[in-house]
């Protein structure tokens, strides 16, 4: 598949990640007396990902997300040279993202972009007051240990297409762990996304949820290549056996 064509699946697959993740949280995560709560803002950004996997997965591999990007980069999954351009088309999409949210949010009388607009944070802008250590561990630890579990679901050894299963599953089990702490990113093309819009600390506190997501995607690839991944020469054999059988 030429890359221009991955880039803009990629796009697609951010922008609707961010609308359907963070839409839910800021148009119906609290409405107006009764919402969905933090369990079905969770449920949403695990929704919207199974969905992707399954639509785009087989065109751009899916990743809609720069720490994916680089955890696979050093699984020695997807070359270097693309990185930056996969980085590029996510960031893209999620900023379209939060512009049609934004667009469909000011809609409502009262409205206040500035209030957070379900950007990330810590510190003040943190929904249960956690710290800045607090939401940089958390962000560190849940994105290695979704990359292990995309990294592990997407082996040749696993039966195929149950992967968006588990990779959205992962996801939402990640929003119920650290919606309190830091809103949950995970992800910086989703924390951009809305961040810009938002503007003030969420844009200066935005550094926090690139490099951190970016150090656990890094760490979760190198270690699990070195480690679990499938030898060579396993896969052949299970390739010559799926021929032969």
């Amino acid at each position: 598949m030429p890359l221009s064509k991955r880039l803009v699946a990629e796009g697609f697959g951010t922008f609707w990640l961010v609308l359907g993740g963070c839409g839910s949280a800021v148009l119906a995560a609290a409405f107006p007396t009764l919402g969905i709560g933090f369990a079905g803002v969770a449920l949403a950004f695990g929704l919207t990902l199974l969905t992707m996997v399954y639509t785009i997965g087989p065109i751009s591999g899916c990743h809609i997300n720069p720490a994916v990007t680089i955890g696979l980069w050093a699984a020695k999954r997807f070359p270097a040279n693309e990185v930056i351009p996969y980085w590029a088309a996510q960031v893209i999409g999620g900023l379209v993202a939060g512009g049609v949210l934004f667009a469909i949010a000011i809609g409502k009388a009262g409205f206040d972009v500035h209030a957070g607009f379900a950007s990330n944070g810590y510190g003040a802008h943190s929904p249960g007051g956690y710290g800045m250590l607090s939401a940089a561990l958390a962000e560190i630890v849940l994105t290695f240990m979704f990359l292990f579990v995309i990294l592990g679901s997407t082996e040749r050894r696993v039966p195929a297409g149950f992967a968006g299963i588990a990779i959205g599953l992962a996801l939402t089990l990640i929003h119920l762990i650290s919606i309190p702490v830091d809103n949950t990113s995970v992800n910086p093309a989703r924390s951009t996304g809305v961040a810009l819009y938002a503007g003030g600390d969420f844009i200066g506190q935005l550094w926090l949820f690139w490099i951190m997501p970016l150090i656990g995607g890094w760490l979760a690839g190198y270690l699990y290549s070195a480690h679990f991944a499938q030898p060579p020469e396993e896969v052949l054999e299970r390739e010559r056996l799926s021929r032969e059988g």
